[in-house]
């Protein structure tokens, strides 16, 4: 079996009795074991079903020359994923090794799919940077720099500067990309539930658990986790998440195994990191640990020039899932959008065009006049927003702008058709 097994596998290991088999599983994680039920010492189905009961979620084909109800009934019970009567030729160990990956994935992805789905996600989550403006150009730059690396990487940015969506980028450009992605929201689960989320648990490890459930970070394996809001996590999970980006060992609540871990992490914050370990809330050490790579979100207002691009790309995608007509985008509404500041970033532009789309027209009345405040803006900034002032109280009249400007007709025409108006 080993012979025919070890050349397409990564790595085939045996044991001759369950001692040996306790040494091998502690030592490191395997996709699939092959167990026989008549061993020296013990029956293969009660030495499996105390690996369960202590944490193991190793999928398990059961061998054995004699086969009854009550035999295939205990396999049932302990977990078992495929059963084999003996003899068997080398094609159906092979098929049974399949099945058991496949049935794995399948798993993996259902969970992760429901996850998604209970979240309010649509499961069609973008997965690449738009826009052509200087400040997102300079970003995409760095994340296709690092993607190919397993090295962490910390993105930094305003809650809906597009956090998420720039770890699926790197995820996407990375050869992990047929793995798994998963996005875990570090805010949204509770303090005394995160270990549990993240590291998975067994049977009675608290109440109500009645089965073992694999952890988010296992169910990733082998492609990348997006931990948002890491400032929320606990001093205790921020302990275990340092031993993962460490070893990449993990080790499910209430069991006495380590799961080994491959993974590519990308953490996010929208807190000041540095100012949580000064306040005692952030381990100083894990901060050492996950900013390797540092990359800055920048906020909407900073990229102005993409601004449209998005509000067009969102009214595309928007009056397809709603089933609602789309909207022409006059000059005075692409005005009003160019001038207003975007505190709430891409998820607001988002949320306009959404309310634009149900009531059938833009309501620009609710972007408000441009904030002001004490700090210098770049004179381009200051030239555009006069300009589109202008231009909207004079219900577009380029001509009069100009005159009110003291700048000619051709330099009001020019500046309107750089920015798309």
């Amino acid at each position: 079996m080993v012979k025919t097994l070890r050349p397409l596998c990564r790595a085939v290991d045996e044991a001759p009795d369950t001692e040996a088999a306790e040494r091998l599983l502690a030592a490191r994680q395997y996709d699939v074991m092959v167990l026989d039920n008549l061993m020296p010492g013990r029956k293969g189905l009660d030495w499996l079903q105390t690996q369960r009961d202590r944490g193991g979620f190793t999928d398990t084909i059961m061998i054995t020359a004699y086969a009854d109800l009550q035999t295939a009934i205990e396999a049932l019970r302990a977990g078992v994923s495929d059963f084999l009567l003996k003899p068997f030729r080398s094609n159906q160990i092979l098929n049974a090794v399949g099945r058991c990956l496949e049935l794995a994935r399948l798993r993996r992805e259902n969970f992760l799919l429901r996850r998604e789905l209970e979240n309010g996600a649509s499961g069609t989550r973008r997965r690449e940077l738009i826009g052509q403006s200087p400040a997102i150009a300079e970003v995409r730059q760095i994340l296709e720099r690092v993607a190919p690396l397993s090295t962490p990487v910390l993105i930094l940015g305003a809650s809906g500067s597009g956090k998420e969506v720039a770890a699926r980028h790197i995820h996407c450009h990375s050869g992990r990309s047929s793995a798994p992605f998963v996005a875990i929201q570090c805010g949204a689960i509770p303090a005394d539930m995160i270990e549990y989320e993240l590291f998975g648990h067994a049977a009675g490890a608290f109440p109500g658990a009645r089965s073992g459930r694999e952890g988010l970070l296992a169910s990733a394996s082998g492609g990348t986790v997006f931990l948002d809001d890491v400032s929320e996590l606990g001093a205790n999970a921020q302990t275990a998440l340092l031993r993962v980006l460490e070893d990449g060992v993990i080790r499910p609540i209430g069991t006495e195994r380590d799961i080994q871990l491959q993974l590519r992490f990308v953490i996010a914050s929208t807190r000041p990191l540095q100012k949580a370990v000064q306040e005692g809330r952030f381990r100083e050490d894990l901060l050492f640990r996950i900013n390797v790579i540092e990359v800055r979100m920048p906020a909407l207002k900073e990229r102005s020039s993409d601004i449209l691009e998005l509000a067009e790309l969102f009214q595309t995608e928007l009056s397809a899932a709603l089933n609602l007509p789309r909207l022409d985008m006059t000059s005075s509404v692409r005005s009003a959008m160019l001038r207003h500041d975007w505190p709430g970033n891409i998820r607001e532009l988002q949320n306009f065009i959404e309310r634009a789309l149900i009531f059938g027209r833009f309501p620009v009345e609710t972007l408000g006049p441009p904030q002001t405040g004490t700090e210098i803006a770049p004179l381009e900034d200051i030239e555009r927003r006069e300009i589109l002032r202008a231009l909207e109280a004079l219900d577009g009249n380029r001509s009069e702008a100009a005159r009110r400007l003291g700048v000619s007709r051709k330099t009001i025409d020019r500046k309107c058709a750089a920015w798309g108006l």
